[in-house]
């Protein structure tokens, strides 16, 4: 969340960067904010005060009992008694403003960075890069749920049967190569300086909220009620809880994370063909990234994100794209996004398959992560996340795009991986 320092500071830039977002009554939620806050800190004062003037007086309680002055002492004494039911008084409305402070900051988004274009949806990206070649296929070419059907490696009627639509069986070469994807991935990662992590596929509310997914996603979420945790949407959920409460030093930086999970998303209200097969599902697996970065150089780290995901498509080659979400479609808690989308031949469409984010301080300050400047002044650190990569989409871009009569081609890269270069 922001800070409210931050938006005292920054109003007119915080009020600039929502209507990017197409945030109705902004202007009212942040005077709501900075109101909310004056009591606090009015409030704040008056407690400081009387807790001040209380210790004074016990402490010359003290001295009056011990120079025998009881008559004065048992007065002065009356007078803490009601200095105590007014601390009480002032600590119960402390807490209540705090609280309802915390509900109206926990309702704004993140400031999206200056380059973010405005717009009201997917529509209004921008796209800054295209690479790659789109290939010919032959007019009986099919889409990646008929070829799963095909070739017997991928079976969405028996996910259903066993748990419900959204949840695929990969069997054979598929499952094969679906593991193929996630060990390549991670040894790109890890080559590039990615520590590997296996985390938690459940995490407590607490971690919930530290990544900005609750109170914002719960709809989203899978929750196992008697437990009170939530399965995973993402590895970054657990990843970057990791440092929740760590108070880092600059020789730390940059921290650089990876992870296999699988992800599980409920998608209320996905229908239709453009959702079909691989295209969106409620279990899925993906290898993800994330960093931990002093704020001077996080948007250089988002680059060499970007970077280092275009190396692995342009390994894979598969035609991609990249896109600046503008304001109306950047995820709550980011402040720039960019998403790359592959071209399916066979469906005549960009599937997304990669998000990489910078959320600047926004998770960070939910997370109270740290690190002593130079000055040795705590200061919240930043925090990136990104995929490397959903592996559906991506695996649904190698069936369509690889395709031929004589069955599937597996990319070269993967070859290694899989032990064998063709599914037929």
């Amino acid at each position: 969340m922001l800070q409210v320092q931050f938006i005292r500071d920054h109003k007119q830039k915080v009020l600039d960067g929502l209507a990017k977002r197409n945030l109705q009554d902004a202007s009212s939620l942040i005077d709501n904010v900075l109101s909310l806050d004056e009591k606090r800190r009015a409030t704040q004062v008056s407690l400081d005060n009387t807790l001040a003037e209380s210790n004074k007086l016990s402490k010359e309680i003290g001295i009056l009992f011990k120079n025998g002055e009881v008559q004065k002492a048992n007065l002065i004494k009356e007078k803490t008694g009601q200095l105590k039911e007014q601390s009480k008084t002032l600590t119960d409305k402390l807490s209540g403003i705090s609280a309802s402070l915390q509900e109206l900051l926990f309702q704004i988004p993140n400031v999206p960075h200056e380059s973010v274009p405005s717009g009201n949806s997917e529509e209004d990206n921008e796209e800054i890069f295209r690479e790659g070649v789109i290939p010919e296929l032959s007019e009986n070419a099919l889409p990646h749920w008929e070829l799963a059907k095909k070739y017997d490696i991928i079976d969405f009627e028996l996910g259903t049967k066993v748990t419900g639509a959204g949840f695929p069986v990969y069997k054979g070469k598929g499952a094969r190569l679906q593991r193929a994807l996630i060990s390549y991935f991670l040894d790109k990662n890890t080559a590039a300086g990615y520590t590997e992590y296996q985390v938690p596929h459940m995490v407590n509310e607490a971690s919930g909220f530290g990544t900005g997914q609750l109170p914002d996603k719960e709809g989203q979420m899978y929750h196992v009620s008697e437990d009170d945790l939530y399965l995973i949407p993402t590895a970054e959920v657990p990843m970057t809880n990791m440092f929740r409460g760590n108070l880092l030093s600059e020789k730390d930086f940059p921290i650089l994370c990876t992870g296999y999970t699988p992800c599980f998303r409920r998608e209320a209200g996905s229908y239709g063909a453009h959702v079909r097969g691989l295209n969106r599902l409620h279990q899925f697996d993906k290898v993800e990234i994330v960093r931990v970065e002093h704020p001077d150089n996080s948007y250089q780290a988002l680059d060499s994100m970007v970077e280092h995901i275009k190396e692995i498509l342009r390994e894979l080659k598969l035609p991609y794209r990249i896109l600046r979400l503008c304001g109306g479609d950047i995820g709550f808690t980011s402040s720039l996004t960019f998403d790359f989308e592959l071209f399916s031949t066979a469906q005549d469409r960009w599937l997304e398959i990669s998000s990489a984010s910078n959320v600047e301080a926004y998770q960070a300050n939910r997370l109270k992560l740290r690190f002593k400047n130079k000055d040795g002044k705590s200061q919240l650190a930043h925090t990136l996340n990104g995929s490397s990569l959903a592996l559906p989409r991506v695996l649904a871009g190698i069936l369509e795009n690889y395709q031929t009569d004589q069955g599937i081609k597996i990319p070269e890269v993967l070859i290694p991986y899989t032990g064998f270069d063709i599914i037929d």
